[in-house]
């Protein structure tokens, strides 16, 4: 009956509840009038545990309500009164540049001022509490209704973008104050820690309570338990919980109270246009002086780059990033802080903490409606509805020229000056498709910060830009730049986004199950879920209060009810504490079993510390011996490859010492070669010149003989001596022929006499004209010896002896002659006297035309071919040598060598003997 009576009550309340609901559902939506109740059916159908349609991708519809993408700028306030301004605030909405003297403007001629205008102008005294109201908390807002939104902050070096988004511990920047709006407005709505669960792909999945509960114990209280215990260590010096931040205390609407919540942030840099995932924990290895080199900005080189993909809805998203649940805002903080550590930040000639990378933090928030029932979250992974705010601090464009920047900064100022202009140029074409009606491809995939956002500016969500301005004067030229591009951005027309649909159950189910068990409690009853609510412990007493001592009737015996009520009471706690001592024995021998246990797993485990104590040296000599066996064979392949390397080059010097050698032989060979060749050659033209004399004086013998015969008139004997004689020198021509080869037969045949060469030039005997009486240049050089010979020519009493002739020498002489020696085959000196003309030319010069050769020779005595070997000689013997001595001068003055201009070889001239010798 009591449970019945509960059950109406709930019932009632359910019904009316939801019956109010629904009224106040049906006047937010029509406040004007009634409507007919198949409209009211239409619009709030039966509650039922069904699936809410997925989210389609967005595409670009030109029929779609579209706004423009808003762009704010922020005027970044002067550290000093006396720095000259290049910016003016002219309104709320417009800035004034003027170029200033020293700006590149200037001297190019560009002397007007110009204005620009924005959504809103912040300028220096503005607060970040009035920037943030009116840029970021709309897509806070945004964010609860199931729609996405991007923030993020462009500019320059140096202009305030980084303190725009983070801002101070007292005066916190757009980034923790979205987070504290956040958790502020959500309250107690979140969903317990891991009943959403990332499923690697940009999604999500949803779990029930008791497996979440599962999954906390098994991550969060099991590492805790096994975590041995030891000597507490100091804590970390980026402790979090030491930061005192203000917190903001805004909240806003449009939070369905019948759905659950939860928020994932995840904390990404692009840095060199590679992504890096700041929230993934270091690889644990062994310390070395490498990494204690490593700053707290240079963690991230050994982080391992991810990749962008696109999900099944052509979602772009960074594959295995890490995503945190947080449940408040300072946890959210905290883990942005931990990111923070690992960003790449450096210094410049104009900021001490330049941003050398884009940073992207990214806050998901899920929610998922109650069942039916309004306990637990519907069990669909496609009733989930994600959304996200995307806050991006993009590094400053700077020029290297100003920065001073060189080696890994340089490179770093190139990438994010591309990256830049690779926005730049996705926005100018995404303006021209859309004012111009063209149809140009977005180049999203050249730079990953393109990329990453191609979808919010498909139509995904809302795009707000804050331009961080710095007014100074030297920064003129890079702001102009800037605040072009902020125009061209506010011409691009972003598709609005739809808020999705929550759910078709009947609101108000969570404050009708809260109110059902509250119910419950107060009627005692236990719910039918004893594990999530236990029942109170049994109350233990020594029976009924004391009764009254008054006395109302002389009769009543008060005093002997009171014994007998402290008898009952003094039995009852005997009673008592005799199970209570009978507890307390079970318990004390179950407290002694467990310690008995306790100490033998402490011995168990003291004896397992062991073991892994000793395995763990073991290891550690296991790993010296290592490491020592690899650097010994690292220095074994060192000193081998060392060796191996000098052997090659000694081999090398080896190859190259022989192929010289060989040339040089070669050379040697082949110079060798044609002296020998030269050599026989001159030896054979001596030979045959020797050869050819003797013939001929033989022949002149004869003729000789023939001439004496004839003139005696003895025909007879004249013919006999003829034949004799021709029989005796072609003997004798044969035996001279067939001397240098032994082997041949004699060839005693008559052979042809020997004809004469005909003269070169002419026949004419002329004398040589060294004897003429002109002025002759003798040009002998500084190396011709002295013969010291009996025969020189004559005729030479004018002449110039020059070593080396100049053309003053030639211009006054007719005749020229050089003088040039060598060593012929038989070790003499021969000398050789080219005689020629000197012509004079038409161009006023002198020309040298050889005509003529005359050779000198010097021989020994003891190689004349008429001294024999032996020292004694007959009286006969020496007057026939005599007679022969004397024919063989006349022979040889009766022939000479005469060359002439263009002839390869001397020609023999032969000359009648004088008739002195003819007798």
């Amino acid at each position: 009956m009591k449970l019945t009576r509960i059950y109406k009550k709930f019932m009632v309340f359910f019904v009316v509840t939801a019956v109010g609901g629904l009224l106040y559902a049906w006047q937010l939506h029509h406040p004007e009038g009634d409507t007919p109740i198949s409209e009211v059916h239409r619009q709030f159908p039966k509650a039922r545990r069904g699936k809410t349609p997925k989210k389609t991708p967005r595409r670009l519809n030109q029929s779609k309500a579209r706004d423009p993408v808003e762009v704010y700028s922020r005027v970044r306030p002067l550290e000093s009164p006396d720095v000259p301004l290049c910016l003016k605030i002219t309104g709320p909405s417009t800035v004034q540049l003027s170029p200033p003297e020293n700006s590149q403007a200037f001297r190019n001629g560009q002397y007007k001022e110009s204005t620009h205008t924005f959504k809103t102008v912040f300028g220096p005294d503005s607060s970040q509490k009035a920037l943030f109201d009116t840029i970021a908390l709309p897509l806070v807002e945004d964010l609860l209704l199931g729609r996405n939104g991007l923030i993020f902050m462009y500019g320059i070096t140096s202009s305030g973008k980084t303190h725009t988004m983070q801002g101070t511990a007292q005066d916190s920047g757009i980034l923790p104050r979205c987070l504290d709006v956040l958790f502020n407005s959500l309250g107690e709505l979140q969903a317990k820690k891991y009943v959403f669960k990332p499923d690697r792909a940009n999604g999500l999945e949803v779990q029930t309570e008791a497996d979440a509960m599962m999954e906390r114990q098994k991550k969060e209280l099991l590492p805790i338990m096994q975590k041995p215990s030891g000597t507490p260590r100091r804590k970390d010096k980026d402790d979090y919980s030491r930061i005192i931040r203000v917190p903001d205390t805004t909240k806003v609407g449009g939070v369905v109270e019948d759905n659950v919540y939860s928020v994932f942030v995840s904390y990404v840099e692009i840095y060199n246009n590679y992504i890096y995932d700041l929230l993934e924990e270091l690889p644990v290895t062994t310390p070395t002086k490498k990494m204690f080199r490593l700053t707290a900005n240079e963690n991230n080189g050994s982080l391992p780059s991810k990749s962008l993909r696109e999900d099944s809805n052509h979602n772009m998203y960074v594959a295995n990033c890490n995503e945190v649940e947080v449940k408040t805002a300072d946890d959210a903080f905290a883990v942005f802080l931990r990111g923070q550590r690992q960003r790449k930040v450096a210094h410049t000639k104009l900021n001490t903490e330049s941003s050398r990378s884009h940073s992207v933090f990214n806050i998901r928030l899920a929610q998922a409606p109650l069942d039916a029932v309004g306990e637990e979250v519907i069990q669909d992974k496609g009733a989930i509805i994600l959304s996200q705010l995307a806050l991006v601090d993009l590094a400053g464009s700077e020029r290297t020229g100003r920065t001073k920047t060189s080696g890994d900064r340089l490179r770093e100022a190139g990438n994010i000056n591309a990256s830049l202009m690779t926005l730049r140029t996705c926005i100018e074409i995404l303006r021209d498709n859309q004012t111009n009606g063209a149809n140009k491809i977005v180049p999203y995939r050249d730079s990953k910060v393109t990329h990453l956002f191609k979808n919010y500016f498909d139509g995904e969500g809302k795009v707000r830009m804050v331009v961080c301005v710095n007014p100074k004067a030297a920064d003129y030229d890079e702001t102009t730049h800037v605040m072009r591009f902020a125009e061209v951005t506010q011409e691009v027309q972003v598709a609005r986004p739809t808020a999705p649909k929550i759910d078709n159950f009947t609101p108000g189910r969570r404050k009708a199950h809260q109110m059902y068990r509250k119910m419950l409690e107060q009627e005692g009853t236990p719910t039918s879920r004893p594990s999530s609510h236990p029942s109170p412990p049994a109350v233990i007493t020594l029976g009924p209060p004391f009764p009254s001592l008054q006395m109302r009737d002389p009769n009543e015996d008060v005093i002997a009810n009171l014994v007998t009520f402290l008898d009952q009471r003094e039995k009852r706690r005997n009673i008592l504490n005799s199970e209570r001592e009978r507890k307390e024995a079970e318990f004390r021998t179950r407290l002694e079993e467990s310690e008995l246990e306790m100490e033998a797993d402490k011995k168990k485990i003291q004896e397992q510390q062991k073991e892994i104590e000793k395995y763990r040296r073991r290891m550690r000599s296991l790993d010296s011996d290592k490491q020592n066996s690899s650097r010994n064979h690292d220095e074994a392949c060192k000193v081998m490859q060392s060796e191996l390397d000098n052997k090659e080059n000694k081999l090398q010097k080896e190859m190259l010492e022989k192929d010289k050698l060989r040339l040089a032989l070669r050379g040697v060979q082949q110079s060798e070669k044609e002296r020998w060749e030269k050599e026989m050659e001159k030896r054979i033209k001596a030979v045959r010149m020797e050869y050819e004399n003797k013939l001929w004086v033989k022949s002149a013998q004869l003729d000789q003989l023939k001439q004496i015969v004839c003139g005696s008139g003895r025909g007879d004997v004249t013919e006999g001596l003829t034949m004799a004689a021709d029989e005796i020198t072609m003997d004798e021509v044969e035996e001279t022929e067939s001397a240098p080869n032994p082997a041949a037969p004699l060839n005693r045949s008559q052979s042809p006499p020997p004809k004469r060469t005909a003269p070169p030039v002419r026949i004419k005997h002329r004398r040589s004209r060294s004897s003429s009486n002109s002025t002759w240049v003798d040009h002998k050089p500084a190396s011709t010896l002295d013969t010291e010979t009996i025969l020189q020519p004559i005729g030479l009493k004018k002449r110039k002896t020059v070593n080396t002739p100049s053309v003053k020498d030639l211009k006054n002489t007719d005749n020229y002659m050089v003088t040039h020696q060598e060593e012929d085959s038989r070790g003499e000196v021969e000398t050789k006297i080219y005689k020629a003309d000197v012509i004079p030319t038409r161009g006023g010069g002198r020309a040298v035309q050889f005509t003529d050769v005359e050779q000198l020779k010097t021989g020994s005595p003891s190689n004349s071919p008429t001294a024999t070997t032996s020292g004694r000689k007959r009286k006969s013997d020496e007057d026939r040598e005599g007679a022969r001595s004397k024919e063989d001068v006349e022979a040889r003055c009766s022939y000479g060598y005469e060359s002439k201009a263009g002839q390869s070889q001397s020609a023999v001239r032969h000359t009648v003997p004088s008739k002195k010798y003819k007798k």
